[in-house]
């Protein structure tokens, strides 16, 4: 097929023309009926296909940015932009924590942020300090992290789930002063409370009951209920394009990443999701992922803070009371990675499933092959798959419902929005070249490497990359587009069709997916060689029916299947607590979906 360039650039200019009612003269007519004269029918059958679609895609992106450039040139913050919601809208619910009930309109959580900002404040903090939050999601979580914003002051979130060393290793190369801790975690925090230093001082949380304060650690709330809830009298002098905070990717290799998130990038990415699925302020969102990650916390808490909806908090993802809580709460938004699509299809039919108000599923990885059940059974008429990391500057988003994609790029202007699939070795991950040294673009269905390019003044196109500069300048090449320029390595890869629409194919690494998390096998591997006196530990992943990724290595082609593999097999059966052997009998039932993992 013919590829759309210079030439078919124009009379797509042309065509669009037409498609919006503008008049045409006779030299535009005949320009068009030599293009199609000479093959030109291919593009324009594109073109007819997906021009409303781009139309919309390019109106979501010029509407973001000039959002985007006016709080750029204002100078204004996402504490700056939430403080505008609460003026309008003091009284009305700002977050619920379906877990407990309680409710925050948007006045109390901008009292209890202030009172964050001026505790610090008094403390002795200063702007550009480190503090790191170690609490499960509820509004407390949210209000800590904006409060420290406020006051100029950079959060960096840690995963929950993390014990002993990584806990260690996440909290020291964040550089942080300070760790607010959740009084669920407090076993976890004195585990490791030796190898943390003695300069990083301890802010609890919540009430440690009879077991009493843990050494040399502050409890916070007394503290905050001292603290004034008026706003800070000397605001930090801060801007879009200063650090907010700091997101730990859930990577595929090594130990997790802290990615940094400036005020722009956070708003980029709320501000995406929002228009590109025309949410409005009366929406109700639930979010039951974890708000340590930039999709529970940026896309859905950031629809609070930025446009001023109601999002219902559970820490915990409970496909049981999902449904009931969409009831119960009035939720017409929910959020989802593919794992809860899948769990939810398996769940009994229930009354509130049929009851709720839900519209829209905003997510990743449902896969094509429950697509259409999970909308038919459940009655939800839009679903908004989208693709994206935290640190990405090539999110794509499926805004039209196309069953199985992830989102997509014009092939009518592929340059107004420059990201691109180009050949990749996919042992190594490395970028082909062509002759000239430039990365070599994928035609229609073939896989490649998404990469986008980089440019620091564009807010849409800008790499703020991790803590560490190594990590950064692993995620960056050079010469794709064109010479001397430069390009975010995504590490996934994608196939486009003909119409420009992108499935996911792959990701690079090796890991697994666990509860919505990638966890890499590297970590595991480190967690058993200690449980085994340090020794040598091969950590892979296998192909399971319906997991979320799959890999390749000789061990992976074998799985897990006991005719395939010499090797002594073993599975957790979590109702037992602990491993048993593998045989034949309980590979069928597993391939077969009768036994969970």
């Amino acid at each position: 097929m013919r590829a759309p360039g210079a030439g078919s650039a124009s009379v797509a200019s042309l065509v669009l023309l037409w498609l919006l009612g503008l008049p045409w003269t006779w030299s535009t007519a005949v320009a068009l009926g030599v293009y199609v004269g000479g093959g030109g029918w291919r593009f324009l059958r594109i073109v007819c296909k997906t021009a409303r679609r781009d139309l919309f895609g390019l109106f979501v992106l010029m509407r973001v940015r000039l959002e985007l450039r006016w709080h750029q040139r204002a100078r204004h913050t996402i504490p700056q932009i939430f403080q505008e919601v609460v003026r309008r809208q003091p009284e009305h619910l700002a977050l619920v924590d379906a877990g407990s009930g309680v409710c925050w309109t948007f006045a109390q959580l901008d009292a209890y942020s202030n009172a964050v900002a001026n505790l610090f404040c008094q403390l002795g903090y200063t702007p550009g300090d480190v503090v790191a939050i170690f609490l499960e999601g509820r509004p407390e979580f949210v209000g800590l992290w904006l409060g420290l914003a406020k006051a100029g002051m950079e959060a960096v979130l840690l995963n929950v789930n993390l014990r002993r060393e990584p806990l260690v290793f996440c909290l020291g190369i964040s550089g942080a002063k300070a760790l607010v801790f959740g009084q669920e975690l407090a076993a976890v925090v004195a585990e490791v409370s030796g190898q943390l230093g003695k300069s990083l001082v301890k802010f609890c949380s919540g009430d440690l009951g009879p077991e009493g304060v843990l050494p040399d650690t502050q409890l916070l709330d007394p503290l905050l209920k001292e603290a004034s809830t008026a706003p800070l009298a000397q605001p930090p002098g801060k801007g879009m394009d200063d650090r907010l905070l700091y997101i730990y990717t859930s990577g595929t290799t090594g130990l997790p990443k802290a990615a940094i998130v400036v005020h722009s990038r956070y708003y980029r990415i709320a501000a995406f999701v929002h228009h590109s699925y025309s949410m409005q302020a009366a929406d109700v969102l639930y979010d039951c992922l974890p708000l340590y990650h930039s999709a529970g916390n940026i896309i859905g808490v950031g629809q609070c803070l930025i446009y001023g909806l109601t999002v219902v908090l559970r820490k915990k993802f409970s496909a049981s009371r999902f449904w009931d809580d969409c009831e119960k709460y009035n939720c017409t938004v929910v959020q989802y990675i593919g794992e809860i699509c899948r769990y939810l299809l398996k769940q009994p039919v229930s009354e509130a499933e049929g009851r709720h108000r839900v519209r829209l599923a905003v997510g990743n990885g449902l896969r094509p092959a429950i697509w259409e059940e999970f909308t038919e059974r459940f009655g939800v008429r839009q679903v908004g798959e989208f693709y994206g990391a935290t640190e990405c500057n090539c999110s794509i988003a499926n805004m039209d419902g196309k069953v199985g994609s992830c989102g997509f790029n014009s092939r009518i202007l592929p340059n107004v929005y420059p990201i691109r699939l180009v050949k990749v070795n996919e042992d190594t991950m490395e970028p082909l070249r062509d002759a000239q040294g430039l990365c070599i673009p994928c035609k229609a269905g073939e896989p490649g490497l998404l990469v986008g390019q980089i440019n620091q003044q564009d807010p849409l196109r800008r790499f703020d990359g991790y803590i560490s500069e190594s990590a950064t300048s692993r995620k960056i090449t050079h010469s794709v587009f064109r010479k001397g320029d430069s390009a975010y390595l995504s590490g996934d890869v994608l196939v486009m069709d003909e119409l420009g629409y992108m499935y996911f194919r792959d990701r690079s690494g090796d890991t697994f997916r666990w509860r919505g998390e990638n966890v890499s096998t590297t970590e595991v591997e480190g967690v058993l060689s200690r449980l085994l006196g340090q020794t040598d530990v091969a950590v892979y992943g296998v192909a399971v029916p319906g997991t979320f990724k799959i890999q390749k290595t000789r061990l992976q082609h074998e799985g897990f299947d006991p005719r395939q593999t010499s090797d002594r097999l073993f599975f957790l059966d979590l109702k037992q607590g602990h491993y048993l052997p593998l045989d034949q009998g309980v590979y069928t039932r597993i391939c077969s979906g009768a036994f969970s993992l």
